[in-house]
């Protein structure tokens, strides 16, 4: 539970679901966002990445899905199936639930009778079942991040990419919605990379915590999270917890330099 230095190359698993491997960033500006990134993600792990805001966090998941071409080295994950939750829900305001949580099927050509199938299994899934007809409007912050998950699960993603997905809901939902995902992740065993500032979120989630130094971004240190899966509420107040937190702050901090 010690932090490992990270070298170009050295955390690079052969048939991972998600590698990074030497990946660097320099936009045409010339601002260079990530240099020298390698890490790997299997199926049945939760990664979450903690940095300096600015550090190249959301560059990396941009780069993973394909919004962004590296401009060195290479990133290798299955872009057919991906996953990808960002920080707003991003749900369409003239569809309902059901419609929204339909739409990645939909564009993926599944018929409509096992689009709507996969719908429903996901929406119960993630607790929404009563309010399939309902619009984005009348849901809380919560509930219409809930329905982005839904929607994304339609497509038994192998890997999941989260973007501070829950950065803009009060902390009850937020530990409530860390609890749900982390349900989700024991139950569909894919591949996570989560992004986040809270380290305590960071933690509770994660089976391995990667801090990222100040742009240009790099793993500067590395976590292993010892807790057993599923985890409750009340272990955020566990010692173990809170010594690992603080190991995690004081990297952080030192990161920023």
């Amino acid at each position: 539970m010690t932090a490992v230095e990270n070298h170009a190359g050295s955390n690079v698993r052969a048939g991972a679901a998600l590698s990074f491997d030497r990946t660097q960033m320099v936009f045409p500006d010339g601002t260079e966002a990530v240099r020298e990134v390698s890490f790997s993600v299997e199926r049945g792990e939760f990664v979450t990445i903690v940095g300096p805001s600015g550090c190249g966090k959301s560059t990396l998941l941009k780069i993973a899905s394909g919004l962004l071409e590296p401009t060195g080295g290479s990133v290798a994950v299955d872009r057919d199936r991906l996953g990808y939750v960002f920080q707003d829900a991003t749900l369409l305001p003239w569809r309902t639930v059901l419609g929204n949580v339909e739409l990645l099927a939909e564009l993926h050509g599944i018929e409509k009778s096992e689009r709507r199938r996969l719908a429903l299994d996901a929406i119960d899934t993630v607790g929404l079942s009563g309010f399939v007809d309902h619009y984005p409007r009348s849901l809380s912050g919560g509930m219409r991040m809930r329905a982005s998950l839904a929607r994304t699960l339609t497509l038994k993603p192998p890997v999941f990419l989260f973007d501070e997905p829950f950065g803009a809901v009060d902390e009850i939902t937020r530990e409530h919605l860390n609890e749900e995902t982390q349900r989700l992740f024991q139950q569909e065993g894919f591949a996570g990379l989560f992004i986040t500032h809270s380290i305590s979120e960071a933690v509770f989630m994660s089976t391995r915590v990667l801090v990222m130094s100040a742009r240009p971004g790099r793993i500067v240190a590395e976590y292993e999270v010892p807790f057993d899966y599923p985890r409750i509420p009340e272990l955020r107040f566990d010692p173990e917890f809170g010594r690992l937190s603080g190991e995690i702050s004081h990297a952080l901090r030192g990161s920023h330099s």
